[in-house]
């Protein structure tokens, strides 16, 4: 599907962007776009890859005039720029709403103009009962992924929602291992917190089965392990060679949860189960409020979300297994310190 054509991916800078482009450097792809605000980091990846097939496009997702102009001539688009950081969006929820809500309906809308094929967004567990100005920001970014598909003509979109991914920037494995590598006690918010994880690859699979089998409207899950963050702490400082290293508890950060939840019951009664993902297809219902009020399914009062509390858990040698697939852990093995460096 990807022969001769031209892939934009805005955020295109970051760990998700990065993946992509190690996976679809050598296909026979026409073009692929990065789009983002960062000079620097388009400069680094430009030198890093040295490929004439990468395209870099400086501009804003807040811009639509920036992002039109992106797209252009434009088949495929993957949307994943946006704030991500739950501690910046709770200080700051307006810079969430600009990015993640208004930036993900300009895109939309340029995507539409332009005759783009095939949009994927990417989205988080944090959307699913969100309590954080992050998650309610994905979470309406959901809600205008799903009302333009209704109007969307031949652009097909869809929606992705994933865990956390693990090694991506300023997620938890890089803060712990940074620690470590520091000598300093680990930062831990509650051992019994659970949370979902992925690799970037996992994420980038998630993206291409959405993309490849995706009607409009349409949210996909991929199953995916859970871990407390005490297994966590555990698997990666024997790892590490370090198995005794200091931790401080330091309790629940504001606007954390105890676990996530990548669907939630309602849409859960509605998914359709694929094996490894879960298609949660739209509700294309118009404001006639009797089929919302009138009538209602008594299953929803008995489902229960899908969490990771109650998804599969890992073991210590599950997540020390997941962690050796990461470039940075390939050192490691078996609780013996290759190398590490300072």
């Amino acid at each position: 599907m990807f022969d001769n054509k031209v892939l934009l991916i805005t955020g295109g800078t970051g760990s998700f962007g990065n993946a992509v482009l190690q996976r679809f450097l050598d296909s026979s792809i026409s073009e692929v776009r990065i789009f983002s605000r960062d000079e620097k980091k388009q400069d680094d990846m430009r030198k890093r890859f040295s490929n004439d097939k990468v395209k870099f496009y400086l501009g804003d997702v807040r811009d639509v005039e920036s992002i039109r102009s992106a797209m252009r001539g434009v088949d495929y688009v993957f949307h994943a720029a946006a704030l991500k950081q739950v501690p910046s969006c709770e200080f700051y929820p307006m810079q969430a709403v600009k990015t993640n809500v208004i930036g993900t309906e300009n895109v939309l809308e340029a995507a539409i103009e332009c005759g783009v094929e095939r949009v994927i967004c990417l989205s988080t567990d944090k959307a699913v009962y969100p309590i954080n100005a992050m998650g309610i920001s994905k979470a309406m970014m959901e809600k205008i992924a799903v009302a333009k598909s209704r109007q969307s003509g031949k652009t097909c979109i869809c929606v992705t929602r994933y865990g956390n991914v693990m090694a991506s920037r300023g997620s938890v494995i890089p803060l712990f291992a940074n620690q470590i590598k520091r000598g300093v006690p680990l930062t831990v918010t509650d051992p019994d917190m659970t949370r979902f994880m992925m690799t970037l690859d996992d994420a980038v699979d998630l993206v291409l089965y959405a993309f490849q089998n995706g009607e409009s409207g349409d949210i996909f899950v991929q199953k995916a392990p859970a871990v407390t963050i005490e297994i966590l702490v555990k698997a990666l400082t024997h790892l590490m060679g370090v198995p005794h290293h200091p931790c401080n508890v330091i309790g629940t950060r504001h606007g954390e949860k105890l676990y996530e939840a990548l669907l939630s019951r309602e849409e859960l009664v509605a998914a359709r189960d694929f094996g490894d993902y879960y298609q949660i297809p739209p509700d294309f219902r118009d404001l006639n409020y009797e089929q919302y009020v009138e009538q209602g399914k008594k299953k929803v009062s008995l489902a229960v979300d899908y969490n990771s509390h109650n998804s599969t858990q890992l073991s210590v040698p599950d997540m020390q297994s997941l962690l050796r697939k990461l470039d940075d852990f390939r050192e490691f093995d078996g609780g013996k310190r290759r190398k590490l460096e300072e």
